[in-house]
């Protein structure tokens, strides 16, 4: 069973660094209180990040169901300077997003020509997965936020008050540091909720990256190891108890159209994002989406995503936020 690692907090805000034993069990590990220490600790004494875990491991069992430890769980990364974070993505590497996409732009494919979208989809489909290697062909890429921006699982996702929407978008997003040499070094993937705007990317799709709400939801757990090629899960929107919308999602490569590689190569590429200590947390892309199927969210609404390798599913509310009065002054 590959290792995954999580992050908690204690009442008294003391900080934890797990592993998972299973979706209620943990075992502490000593002398971390962060997984950015323990993958920089790992870099420092050139061991994997599984190994740095298991020379740390005690005897101490977390319950995490166990409501008197009053344990809160946190994102599965974060950076001391939360400004050393880079939250980024790509789109439209899924067959449902690409349907979804052209669904968004009908009117622009009327008389049977392709949209861009569709076009970019395709490009990803010829070109996406390279030979071991080689360079494949780029995929849609979008800056998100820093690590302000990260919400956990339990966290509420809050609607600007400009935005016209606040969708989920579940999908698995990548993590990285960079070491010292400037090279991106993975520690593994989470789920997400990358939560986008997606009335204001429907009236025009130049406006992708304004529908990029900056706010993004990263599940508890740190899956190391390779990413599983079928990734089977659920997205859920839930209204008052009840659940109003349900339906599978997949990802992992064999439902992409560009492989792991080709993405991170396409990231990485910039000397920008190869600065030593910074945090990397890229997004992969989604293929199922409640607005596609004519839902309308609202505040109180849950969000909630699961996935057959991650044990802990992704949970948040929507909420609004207060309208924020700022101007630009002349200095």
């Amino acid at each position: 069973m590959a290792l995954r690692l999580i992050q908690l907090q204690t009442a008294n805000k003391r900080r934890l660094v797990a592993a998972l034993e299973d979706d209620r069990n943990a075992v502490r590990l000593a002398g971390v209180e962060s997984v950015y220490a323990l993958a920089m600790s790992a870099i420092a004494q050139g061991v994997s990040l599984a190994e740095a875990a298991a020379q740390r491991r005690t005897k101490d069992t977390i319950n995490l169901g166990d409501a008197a430890n009053e344990l809160r769980l946190l994102a599965p990364i974060d950076h001391p300077d939360p400004a050393h974070l880079h939250l980024t993505g790509t789109g439209l590497t899924h067959l449902g997003s690409a349907e979804s996409r052209d669904k968004m732009h009908a009117l622009a494919a009327a008389g049977g020509a392709q949209t861009d979208s569709m076009r970019m989809f395709l490009q990803g489909l010829k070109a996406g997965k390279p030979a071991k290697g080689a360079v494949g062909c780029q995929p849609e890429w979008f800056y998100k936020g820093n690590g302000f921006s990260v919400a956990a699982t339990e966290d509420d996702l809050p609607v600007p008050s400009f935005a016209l929407d606040g969708g989920e978008e579940p999908e698995i997003a990548g993590i990285y540091v960079i070491d010292s040499a400037g090279t991106a070094r993975r520690l593994g993937f989470c789920l997400a909720n990358e939560f986008s705007d997606h009335v204001t990317e429907r009236e025009n799709y130049l406006w992708l990256a304004h529908s990029k709400l900056r706010q993004a939801a990263l599940g508890a757990e740190l899956l190391t190891g390779p990413l599983p090629a079928n990734i089977q899960g659920t997205s859920a929107l839930l209204r008052g108890g009840e659940t109003l919308w349900q339906k599978p999602f997949l990802s992992g490569e064999d439902n992409m159209s560009h492989s792991v590689a080709n993405l991170e190569h396409h990231h990485f590429k910039y000397d920008l994002f190869r600065k030593p200590g910074d945090v990397h947390v890229h997004f992969f892309g989604c293929g199922t989406l409640s607005f596609a199927d004519g839902v309308k969210t609202q505040q109180g609404d849950v969000f909630e995503i699961r996935a057959d390798a991650f044990a802990l599913p992704l949970r948040n509310r929507l909420s609004a936020a207060a309208p924020a009065a700022f101007s630009v002054q002349p200095l």
